[in-house]
């Protein structure tokens, strides 16, 4: 059994490519342990093929990839017990009952989950003894997690994990990834939900053409070269001096119109203190606050185009 101190995965300039087409080139990321990690991209980003890789389904051609420090293609054996997969196809026997599926992945584990109880957590008790074959698309995607982590898994692979879901299901599969960070698992995602990733991801990943072309926190992601501003209004023809002199290098205030002022810059809560201040220092109450800052989702855009990908 690998070190607990080692990453949950660590890729390592890795490629792989089909027909002479690079789908993955020169990849390189690392999933922490207890970290969630959300892999992005457009679709033929080359996702699906660096999570398979880290599966142990596909070999990579050249660089290093491993998986709670084991090699996934060579020492599978040791490393199946220790993952959890959720295939965006539900991975079951159409013929096999709900809950006969998840009893039989179970079994498969020295230390499972309660299947029952599990069941119940995803709101799937009433399906039971309903052939998978006739369980609607959301709860076949239930049931598809359900095996993921039925065994107890260090690390868990999700598949665009809320695809197909209504609201109140999407919600319980969030609180099931947190509980499962919480709990010391490590998750690696995919999603094409901006929201999601902000929501559960600890570190964000977006790749295209098969590299990365940004990674970090959603914060992160969406300060790197931001120009935010800050909107606010109060009393006309203010004397912005003082509060000038206030602000840091590189953020003016400038009175738009009449009593509207803004403040161009990446907008953090110390930028607020310091307007809420001078504001309180000049006996004018600051009203319409509104701070106009870039989304994960314009972010991503930026980086990997407009147009539909096929």
């Amino acid at each position: 059994m690998s070190n607990s101190t080692q990453p949950a995965v660590q890729l390592t300039d890795v490629t792989k490519t089909y027909d002479g087409t690079v789908a993955v080139d020169g990849l390189g990321f690392t999933v922490e342990r207890a970290q969630v990690l959300a892999l992005l991209g457009p679709n033929g980003a080359g996702k699906t093929t660096t999570v398979e890789m880290c599966e142990g389904f596909v070999a990579p051609e050249s660089g290093s990839v491993r998986v709670l420090g084991l090699d996934p293609i060579t020492q599978s054996a040791q490393l199946r017990p220790r993952i959890g997969v959720m295939l965006q196809g539900g991975g079951a026997y159409p013929g096999s009952k709900a809950g006969e599926m998840l009893k039989l992945v179970a079994s498969y584990s020295n230390d499972p989950l309660d299947p029952d109880w599990l069941l119940d957590c995803l709101g799937l008790s009433q399906a039971t003894r309903t052939p998978y074959r006739r369980l609607s698309g959301g709860q076949q995607q239930r049931l598809a997690l359900a095996c993921a982590i039925v065994g107890r898994p260090e690390l868990v692979f999700l598949d665009e994990p809320t695809a197909g879901l209504d609201a109140q299901a999407r919600l319980l599969v969030w609180e099931l990834v947190d509980a499962l960070r919480r709990d010391g698992v490590s998750v690696l995602l995919t999603t094409h939900l901006m929201d999601e990733a902000e929501q559960l991801a600890d570190e964000l990943v977006i790749i295209d053409n098969g590299k990365i072309v940004a990674s970090g926190t959603a914060s992160e992601l969406t300060k790197q070269g931001a120009e935010g501003r800050l909107r606010f209004s109060a009393p006309a023809g203010l004397e912005l001096s003082l509060l000038d002199a206030a602000l840091p290098a590189g953020y003016h205030p400038v009175e738009e119109s009449a009593g509207s002022y803004a403040i161009e810059g990446v907008i953090e809560p110390s930028i607020l203190v310091t307007v809420t201040s001078w504001c309180a220092e000049q006996n004018v109450l600051a009203t319409e606050l509104q701070v106009d800052q870039r989304r994960l989702e314009d972010v991503f855009l930026e980086l990997t185009g407009r147009e539909l990908r096929k």
